[in-house]
């Protein structure tokens, strides 16, 4: 089943799934994106909208997502913000190099298929000492996570993958440095991660 057809279906579900969950690591994510200039931010994945809610409002922004069923759920959530709507690929963001301020990329990472392709394209469209907020769930190298391995061949065809090292991403992404990285939710299987664009 391809990723576009998977999120289509689970656009209805997905808040249901996902939303409460996800709330408290997403507000500290989002916490540390500026509340006091104008700036412009990508929201790579942004899905149904459940960071929306919790985004400064002073910031332009960009809502890019793979699926029109997603970004039909966002519009709903965006009322008091300046941004603008995109369907496309995380893999293959149509902007030039160094356009916006920050990205975040929420439950992006282990879902695409190239989670090393996806951190470089918003890498690149992220100026020099701009920020990555990214929350996923991630494995750390060495760790053996027998039920997260065991789940992934089912996982990865329906929605997402949870076999996905972020050390290994990263070390093929030049010009990032590691700003913070903490256990997020559901004992660690979560990760909040801030990066910087050096």
């Amino acid at each position: 089943m391809s990723l576009r057809h998977s999120y289509t279906l689970l656009a209805p579900l997905y808040d249901v799934i996902v939303g409460r969950a996800s709330i408290n690591a997403r507000r500290a994510s989002l916490a540390a994106l500026p509340v006091d200039d104008h700036q412009r931010i990508l929201l790579s994945g942004v899905g149904t909208g459940l960071d929306l809610p919790l985004l400064p409002p002073c910031h332009a922004y960009v809502g890019l997502d793979l699926t029109r069923a997603m970004l039909d759920r966002a519009l709903r959530r965006s009322d008091k913000l300046d941004i603008v709507w995109l369907q496309g690929d995380s893999q293959r963001l149509p902007f030039r190099d160094a356009v916006f301020d920050h990205a975040v990329l929420h439950l992006i990472l282990a879902v695409v298929p190239d989670s090393v392709r996806a951190l470089r394209e918003a890498a690149r469209v992220v100026k020099p000492g701009g920020t990555l907020c990214i929350l996923d769930k991630f494995l750390r190298r060495g760790q053996r996570a027998f039920l997260r391995r065991l789940l992934n061949p089912l996982a990865r065809r329906v929605a997402t993958r949870t076999d996905v090292i972020f050390e290994d991403v990263l070390g093929q992404v030049p010009g990032l440095k590691v700003e913070s990285d903490e256990q997020a939710a559901f004992g660690g299987w979560f990760r909040r991660i801030r990066l910087v664009r050096v």
